[in-house]
């Protein structure tokens, strides 16, 4: 009998040395257990090289009409990288990602670099930062334009600098193959700037636009103004743009502010400085210096600030500020289909409903069956009411078998 005790003891014993062996293996791993970590890691990395080099080849193909790459795409990540020299504006376009490559076929060479960006409007803003006024507009993406064997073009979020050893008669075709490859970003990212839109379209020169969202984009555009004095610092946007006019070329600047009460306190500022002319402090920039005086207008409209700079009379820089117009896009914001106070009006409703219907049934109901029942006692020859109908009462006494009486309409039996 003691050695039931002494097996149980030496069982519990066995358990207990079992999880602590289990215990020390789940907090020390094992040899196995780093090696199988050391693997997962290094899978990672394997994989997370795939997703770069899959990234590389989502920006620039390995070939293209013809065109063979000579090697790897390489990598851009910083601004400093894709253009040292403009490495200010790029960022202030928000700047995301590019690549460089270069290609091959039949003897020529082809150097693309491509820029991508947070949305469509970076995208276009360093655009037009890099084209100059002149040069000319080609077919290619949404917008494009050459200056001998160099073309421009940008799709969505994405801009290209293509450089060929050549042009040849096929080298539009050549880069709308490869804008076509080129994905187009979803909702709002694909917008274009809004402040755009307010430029006005008659006599407007398309390929002298240009967009800024920053001092650095301004000034390498050749904007008008002392980028201190637009408020770039305080969420403003440019948009500068030529017009040939009757009597002379118009600059028309277009500032976009946050809200209409940041423009109507820039707006005294810009007139004061234009007024000051040669005492203005900083001095004035060189297009307004080559500009007529008697031509410079200023305008506000919403949180809009319009100014005409150049050589065109005071009357068509006057009629021009004026078409500038800034027009709300308000969006209606969906409402629930059903609230709670709509959802109550109409419990009441179908409740009122309900009981009119059933009062009308009841009285329908009540005419044909009353009804219907009339005309059988009148057809019976009966009156069409039971009013009229003798009431009687008859009670049976039975007393051991003996009829006890009989009470019929009210009278009672004779003993």
């Amino acid at each position: 009998m003691r050695l039931i005790p002494a097996i149980a003891c030496l069982a519990v014993m066995a358990v207990g040395a079992s999880w602590a062996q289990g215990q020390a293996a789940s907090a020390k791993p094992g040899a196995a257990e780093k090696s199988a970590v050391g693997k997962q890691a290094q899978e990672k990395q394997v994989e997370k090289g795939a997703a770069k080099a899959a990234a590389l080849k989502a920006l620039l193909p390995d070939a293209f009409a013809g065109w063979i790459a000579t090697g790897p795409a390489k990598k851009l990540t910083d601004p400093a990288e894709a253009d040292s020299a403009n490495a200010a504006a790029l960022k202030e376009y928000d700047f995301d990602e590019g690549a460089t490559a270069d290609y091959k076929r039949s003897g020529e060479t082809l150097s693309l670099r491509l820029l991508r960006f947070h949305d469509a409007s970076g995208a276009y803003g360093a655009y037009s930062f890099y084209r100059h006024n002149g040069w000319p507009k080609e077919d290619i993406g949404t917008g494009a334009t050459s200056d001998h064997n160099r073309v421009l073009f940008w799709v969505g979020d994405t801009l290209v600098d293509a450089n060929f050893s050549r042009i040849g008669p096929m080298s539009g075709s050549e880069l709308r193959e490869l804008a076509s490859q080129i994905p187009v970003p979803d909702g709002a990212r694909a917008l274009a700037p809004p402040v755009t839109a307010n430029l006005p379209k008659p006599q407007l020169d398309g390929q002298t636009t240009h967009y800024a969202l920053g001092p650095a984009g301004y000034v390498g555009a050749g904007g008008v103004l002392p980028p201190d004095l637009v408020g770039f610092d305080r969420g403003a946007e440019a948009v500068t743009a030529n017009y040939t006019l009757r009597s002379g070329l118009a600059t028309l600047t277009i500032i976009d502010y946050p809200t209409p009460q940041m423009a109507m306190a820039q707006e005294p500022k810009i007139r004061a400085y234009l007024k000051a002319a040669g005492q203005a402090q900083p001095v004035w920039p060189k297009p307004l210096q080559d500009s007529d005086t008697a031509s410079l207008e200023v305008k506000r409209s919403g949180p809009l600030v319009a100014i005409v700079s150049g050589d065109a009379v005071p009357e068509e820089s006057q009629k021009l500020l004026a078409t500038v117009h800034f027009e709300s896009d308000l969006t209606s914001i969906p409402q629930p289909t059903e609230s709670e106070v709509a959802k109550t009006s109409q419990l009441l409703l179908g409740i009122v409903s309900l009981v009119i219907i059933g009062g009308i049934a009841a009285l329908l109901l009540g005419f044909f069956l009353g009804g219907g029942r009339a005309l059988w006692r009148v057809a019976h020859g009966k009156p069409a009411s039971t009013v009229y109908d003798e009431e009687f009462i008859r009670i049976d006494l039975r007393d051991n078998g003996s009829e006890a009486g009989t009470l019929v309409g009210g009278a009672h039996p004779k003993g």
